[in-house]
Order: C-alpha cells, then sequence, then structure tokens
C-alpha cells in the first residue's frame, strides 16, 4: 500500500472504532512513542506490545464521551492525522484532549507513530 492508501485505511477503522484492524496496520518491528510525562512507558518497540499497550490504555477507561478522528495529511512516507478523545478515566475522571498523531510508513505498513498532545495532569 501507498503511504495515502495506509492513511486512508487507518481513518476508516478509527471511525469504525475497528483498532484491531488498524493496529494491524503497524510493522512487526513497529515503534510507537509518547509525550514526555503520561505514565507507562514512553517507546514501545513491537506490534503485539504496541497493541498491548493500547488495550491498557482501553481498560484504564471507564466511559467513553466523545472523541474525532479528521483527514491524513501525506507527504512522502509521512503523514498526520488530527485526533480527540473525550473520556473518563478509571484513576484520573474525566479528561478531553487533542492530538496531532504523526505516522511514518514504510513498505506498506505504519513503521513509526508518534504522539503530540498537552499531558494532562493527573493528580
Amino acid at each position: 500500500m501507498t503511504t495515502q492508501e495506509v492513511a486512508n485505511q487507518l481513518v476508516t477503522y478509527c471511525k469504525e472504532n475497528n483498532y484491531k484492524a488498524a493496529y494491524d496496520l503497524y510493522a512487526d518491528d513497529a515503534v510507537s512513542i509518547e509525550m514526555e510525562g503520561v505514565p507507562g512507558e514512553k517507546v514501545t518497540k513491537g506490534k503485539e506490545n504496541i497493541w498491548n499497550a493500547y488495550l491498557q490504555w482501553a481498560e484504564s477507561i471507564e466511559e467513553m464521551h466523545g472523541g474525532s478522528v479528521g483527514e491524513a495529511v501525506v507527504a512522502a512516507n509521512h503523514f498526520v492525522l488530527p485526533m480527540s478523545v473525550d473520556a473518563t478515566f478509571k484513576e484520573h475522571g474525566r479528561m478531553a484532549f487533542d492530538e496531532l498523531c504523526m505516522y511514518q510508513v514504510e513498505n506498506g505498513k505504519i513503521k513509526k507513530a508518534q504522539f503530540f498532545y498537552e499531558v494532562p495532569s493527573m493528580e
């Protein structure tokens, strides 16, 4: 798949809440990088570990109130998606935030994902 095709497919899967299919777009040796200051690992390596980190994050949600996925902006082998989440977390209460998700594509798979957002206070 081209970078544009990967981006389009990821947007479709996210809008359908089909997260398993979305993470299947990752390469086996992909890397995911979170912002400094968030709980858990900042860098996660390997598709299976990235999927498990998502499952752990999803399990921390008590109630989802809303969220969105914008359209991809593609440049060469990278694309950026704007996303938002509004959720009540079991340990931290309700939080709403926006983020930019940047992806690097190699050989038709997501090789690197990096997320940019304001780190909410977890006090």
